[in-house]
């Protein structure tokens, strides 16, 4: 205490700075109090379990209570094994691209992003392999002007309403081959390279649709992590959401060299 107090009298401008930063910093929240008044948050992600859906060549989650309340422990915690993309996760470019961004390199700013909402629900209901068109940006902008830039792009298909049936996520036909919607290269391409978007994120299991992924074809999630771009998979509530206007939070843990990893993500709207 006395080292600090001295150093802050000997310096009486860096006081003075230290008690500017703390009334901006009080009148930043009093701003933000401000701003979220009668606003809504939904939350974006499932909670996660073993025997949920996920790509069938990752094993199950585990879990077991290493300490245990219920049988007399002093606390609780829990071991857990899981596949970095574990239910609603984050997928960094390393992901897919060597030499990517990894988690713990994507800075905090990215994680507070405009929220556009595609929605291509309807046209899914009645086709399990739709794939957003540029029509679809085209009209979006018609209704609510041009994207922004750095925007967070969620695909709405309507598929989170199958979770976690395993069964109905991946609907598959007699054959085998999935029946899931995805993206598009066109709409991809378009949203990086003339809209400037941060990241996108989608219902389903994958970037891109079912009947590629089932022939091992992952070539739209190649691309757009490429890009620079990170994704969410296997997002829920987008239901809920304005098309346009709405701020996206997402968050998650920083494993150094991360490839991915569950993560927390809702909206403000």
């Amino acid at each position: 205490m006395t080292v600090h107090a001295a150093g802050t009298q000997a310096t009486g401008t860096q006081a003075t700075g230290t008690q500017a930063t703390g009334t901006q910093a009080t009148d930043l929240w009093k701003a933000f109090q401000t701003l979220l008044s009668g606003r809504s948050f939904t939350d974006l992600t499932h909670a996660f379990h073993p025997g949920q859906p996920h790509f069938p060549a990752f094993p199950d989650e585990g879990r077991t209570a290493l300490f245990d309340l219920e049988k007399g422990d002093g606390f609780t915690a829990h071991v857990y094994s899981i596949v970095g993309q574990w239910g609603t996760h984050v997928d960094p470019p390393s992901h897919f691209i060597r030499g990517g961004r990894s988690l713990d390199n994507i800075p905090v700013d990215e994680m507070v992003l405009p929220l556009v909402v595609l929605d291509i629900s309807t046209r899914a209901a009645g086709d399990a392999d739709a794939t957003p068109t540029l029509d679809d940006v085209s009209e979006w902008e018609e209704r609510n002007g041009r994207m922004p830039a750095g925007a967070f792009v969620a695909l709405r298909t309507g598929w989170s309403n199958r979770w976690p049936d395993p069964e109905a996520m991946a609907n598959p036909d007699a054959d085998g081959v999935s029946h899931t919607p995805g993206w598009s290269r066109e709409v991809l391409s378009f949203l990086v390279t003339e809209r400037n978007i941060t990241a996108i994120g989608h219902e389903q299991t994958d970037t891109d649709p079912g009947r590629a992924t089932s022939h091992q074809d992952f070539s739209l999630e190649t691309y757009i992590l490429a890009q620079d771009c990170w994704q969410i998979e296997l997002l829920a509530n987008l239901d809920g959401l304005p098309e346009s206007g709405a701020v996206l939070v997402a968050s998650w843990p920083k494993p150094q060299g991360g490839s991915g990893f569950p993560a927390r993500v809702f909206a403000i709207h």
